[in-house]
């Protein structure tokens, strides 16, 4: 039960830490920066739609959000990328056999109706504080 419940923890993590050197090893800085550029809708939707194919696992997560900023992705849809990844968890109601199919459903029709709701405040919560610079790298040497 030890080695199952390790396992269940582990792969996950292992598979979200691979894609995130092949992001860093292989996507350049120029490809990121064209495909995620800013926050606009598009960015977000192409960030949303990723974090929602990406893994579950938050360390995971952290490390490709980590990674696409790092590649010159918005800092605004990275952190849409992230949500998404972490929330928009649509492995689960595929996975998850236990359920009836309502509750599957329900589960995956809230995740889409909350998740852009949340990208939405976010944009909006970043537009606010427009006064202040969107984070860049140079900001943060030790990342």
């Amino acid at each position: 039960m030890v080695f199952a419940t390790g396992w269940k923890i582990l792969w996950p993590l292992v598979l979200g830490f691979a894609r995130s050197a092949v992001i860093q090893a292989v996507v350049s800085h120029r490809e990121m920066s064209r495909l995620l550029p800013n926050d606009s809708p598009r960015s977000i939707g192409i960030a949303l739609a990723l974090g929602a194919a990406s893994s579950s696992c938050s360390y995971a997560a952290v490390a490709i959000t980590r990674s696409i900023f790092r590649k010159g992705a918005n800092f605004t849809v990275a952190m849409a990328f992230e949500m998404a990844s972490t929330n928009l968890v649509l492995e689960l109601s595929i996975i998850k056999r236990r359920h009836q199919l309502r509750r599957r459903v329900a589960f995956v029709l809230a995740d889409l109706i909350v998740l852009p709701i949340l990208s939405i405040y976010a944009r909006i919560s970043d537009g606010a504080n427009s006064r202040r610079e969107q984070p860049r790298l140079d900001d943060y040497p030790n990342l």
